[in-house]
């Protein structure tokens, strides 16, 4: 494995009385789309949100390419290029879907990093095309389904270039065959294929997903939280064979006959 450009010591955060994450520690290299699954409750969103800054962690550290983020803001972590999506939408529903891309893309990140595209439309439109909405970029966010609306937080989130990209169940919402597509085209990006160009580095991707299918078929590591804590981490076909992931899903302590 190349030497990670994420680290994340012993993030903490709690709730009151309940501690969502609990000194959970991980790497990610440059070249990995890592899975991060776990019960419903286990703290994959919050941890998320902890790394994107929208939360404050109580205690622990986030290392980005050996810089610390624990204090900075939301918007100096994208700067930094770090970019994710959230599990429930937040699109601006009046509108128009292509607008909702090329807000992002005012950012100083994605101004400096455009210099292949002369207009923020242009870019907008190929990031709607990636995700394969662009039919619908005229149309206002209110008219788009749950799955639509998923698939505009990919595009919105892609459309800064992000270096690490962080996404929250983007496959929800959508059905086997816009979730198939969906997940080969994050492969694709993260391979180097961006916005139907080619690329030398895509993103590194931190992806919570509970189509556990589509999940496997393209990540190269799976990270599984129960209760906040970190109880396996390894390869796809290691991490479903292992007994405590087996018991926190199933309730068991081994797989049924």
């Amino acid at each position: 494995m190349t030497p990670s450009f994420l680290e994340v010591e012993s993030l903490t955060r709690r709730f009151g009385g309940l501690t969502a994450v609990n000194k959970v520690s991980f790497r990610l290299a440059r070249d990995e789309i890592v899975g991060l699954i776990g019960p419903n409750g286990a703290g994959k969103t919050t941890l998320l949100r902890l790394v994107t800054k929208i939360l404050r962690p109580d205690a622990g550290r986030i290392l980005f390419k050996g810089e610390d983020l624990t204090r900075l803001a939301p918007w100096e972590v994208v700067e930094r290029g770090i970019c994710g999506t959230f599990q429930n939408t937040r699109a601006f529903r009046n509108l128009p879907i292509v607008a909702n891309v090329m807000v992002p893309l005012v950012a100083p990140r994605a101004r400096r990093r455009g210099e292949w595209v002369k207009r923020i439309e242009a870019k907008a439109m190929d990031a709607l095309e990636f995700v394969g909405i662009s039919d619908l970029a005229l149309e206002p966010a209110s008219a788009l389904s749950q799955g639509d609306l998923k698939r505009l937080e990919v595009a919105r989130a892609i459309a800064t270039e992000p270096e690490l990209l962080l996404l929250d169940e983007p496959l929800g919402g959508l059905n086997a065959a816009e979730s198939e597509l969906l997940a080969r085209s994050i492969r694709r990006l993260h391979k180097g294929g961006r916005f139907g160009r080619l690329h030398s580095e895509g993103p590194a991707v931190l992806m919570i997903e509970h189509k556990l299918k589509e999940l496997m078929s393209i990540v190269d590591r799976v990270i599984v939280l129960d209760y906040g804590e970190v109880i396996a981490d390894g390869r796809p076909a290691e991490v479903v064979k292992n007994p405590k992931v087996i018991e926190a899903y199933l309730g068991i302590a081994h797989a049924p006959a």
